[in-house]
């Protein structure tokens, strides 16, 4: 199962809780259905249970509505309960062959930041793999230096038909390189969600993805 964007292509916008945001999940993710992005992914790392599904809840409609996919991270049983497109499971959540087992109609996908990690993701059973930090992350609090174009290139030869999702650092200024060295799909977090104008931010994204072609 591939959801609605079909191959994960184009911008994935992650709408993220974090309150030093300029603005809200559910604001993040109608700026990102209006302005063109092919995904959107909750990312409620600091939310109750009950405030999470509810913005799930609320963007699925919006995803519905503008035939975006919708993915949750890490929550397998919010991504059920909302009716999700998938989600996206980290390296410390719970396995992608357990996370069929329970939700075999969600699709899964996986967070990489090295071969090593790649090569493992390669063998579950997932529906595309997200690599990064590719030029570093000013979204959260990590020890990952920035992977760099050359590691996304070499990361892309091995991924064969299973669609590459770059994450980190990408802006309207860098997503073209990131295209170019393989990836199929980009995602951002502070681009959209620290923006003045967060519509325009994800028009201005979508516009120098294609012209990347």
């Amino acid at each position: 199962m591939r959801g609605v964007a079909g191959d994960f292509s184009g911008l994935h916008v992650l709408a993220d809780d974090d309150p030093r945001w300029r603005h809200d999940p559910v604001a993040q993710a109608h700026a990102a259905c209006a302005g063109g992005a092919r995904v959107v992914q909750l990312r409620a790392k600091r939310a109750t249970d009950s405030q999470a599904l509810a913005w799930a809840r609320e963007i699925r409609m919006l995803t519905r509505a503008a035939n975006v996919a919708f993915i949750v991270n890490d929550r397998v049983d919010v991504a059920l309960a909302c009716v999700a497109d998938g989600v996206h499971l980290g390296q410390d959540d719970l396995p992608p062959a357990d996370a069929r087992r329970i939700a075999p109609r969600l699709a899964i996908g996986r967070s990489t930041h090295d071969a090593e990690q790649l090569a493992r993701a390669l063998a579950e059973p997932i529906d595309y793999v997200a690599y990064g930090p590719l030029f570093g992350t000013a979204s959260k609090q990590t020890e990952l230096a920035a992977r760099g174009l050359a590691a996304l290139r070499e990361i892309a030869c091995h991924c064969g038909a299973l669609p590459l999702v770059a994450i980190g650092g990408i802006d309207p200024s860098n997503c073209a390189e990131a295209r170019a060295a393989g990836a199929r799909g980009f995602a951002v977090i502070s681009a959209v969600a620290n923006a003045s104008d967060p519509l325009g931010a994800v028009r201005a994204l979508v516009a120098a993805w294609a012209q990347a072609r």
